[in-house]
């Protein structure tokens, strides 16, 4: 085997042990191996690297640029084997994908999603409880949709209230606890579940017709349908309100919460983040961002903050 080729696959051996689930990386290295194949190079360098992360046109330059980090954290891996290895440097291709601008969505909009997939008619007499319970649980817990997909009938602990999140992001398992009103949805929906399919811990918890677990791509057309429905989203309209949006409205509403209660932000941002399931506080801060009502609430701390230093001196 080409010993790059080999070093690839030890490479991402390694990290997976560590928790990382590196798809896109598997295949661009892959990509890149056959790449210097076909140049005949057995050494990466950043010439090299730079032409293969940029030698399709129809890519958008971030998307360049995250090619050139797959080969960049690799290399550097390698260069400890063969020193003649050359690292890209950082900021050699400096842009970053376009984040989508997140949704705030209302208490009266969630309302009327909920009540649209209660009441959506079906031939599964199951199906409009699924949902109900996914959407809800997706409101009120900022669970990741991948996350709540994933979770099996063990998951929940009916009797303290606790979701167990399994294989998350990097590998993690967290607690979730759930409020009261919550907690009896999903009891409900269990109840409704194991009559019709059983009960057995490994099984999922959210089910399609046949009792196996939700197909992702089936759970968005369903929300965009009902978004069209209640007029979240226009007919004819590709874009609109997501559901990872749910998670950005959890973040901003328990920032707001803490703010609205005299509690500091900033000191409590950690719990927060471990609750998301955030590798680091970094990462939960770009949740926290651009919503009026939010800035409104930390412009008001600062000017109380201001008039008792004000205070202090006169």
């Amino acid at each position: 085997m080409n010993p790059i080729a080999k070093a690839v696959r030890d490479y991402l051996a390694l990290r997976r042990g560590l928790g990382f689930k590196l798809v896109r990386h598997e295949t661009g290295l892959q990509e890149f191996v056959s790449f210097l194949a076909r140049k005949r190079s057995s050494r990466i360098t950043v010439d090299l690297a730079l032409e293969w992360a940029t030698q399709y046109a129809h890519q958008k330059p971030y998307e360049w640029a995250a090619r050139l980090s797959i080969v960049r954290g690799f290399a550097r891996h390698w260069s400890a084997t063969d020193p003649s290895t050359e690292v890209p440097p950082l900021g050699l291709l400096p842009f970053r994908p376009p984040r989508a601008q997140p949704y705030f969505y209302s208490h009266q909009e969630i309302q009327a999603l909920l009540k649209a997939a209660k009441t959506r008619p079906s031939i599964d007499p199951l199906r409009p409880w699924t949902y109900h319970c996914l959407f809800g649980l997706l409101a009120v817990t900022g669970l990741r949709l991948g996350e709540a997909l994933n979770l099996q009938t063990g998951d929940m602990d009916g009797s303290e209230g606790i979701l167990t999140i399994r294989g998350a992001k990097f590998g993690k398992s967290r607690l979730v606890p759930l409020h009261a009103s919550t907690r009896k949805v999903l009891l409900e929906y269990a109840k409704r579940r194991d009559c019709r399919f059983g009960k057995r811990p490994e099984s999922p918890f959210l089910v399609n017709k046949n009792g196996n677990r939700l197909d992702k791509g089936e759970v968005h057309r369903a929300f965009y349908t009902l978004s069209r429905q209640i007029g979240l989203r226009a007919v004819d309209a590709s874009r609109g309100p997501r559901l990872h949006d749910f998670r950005h409205r959890f973040a901003v509403q328990t920032l707001l919460r803490w703010y609205r209660t005299g509690e500091d932000p900033q000191r409590r941002l950690p719990i927060l983040s471990t609750y998301l399931g955030h590798a680091h506080v970094t990462d939960t801060y770009w949740y926290l961002t651009g919503t009026p009502e939010l800035l409104g609430a930390a412009g008001k701390r600062l000017e109380k903050r201001w008039e008792g230093l004000n205070a202090g001196r006169s």
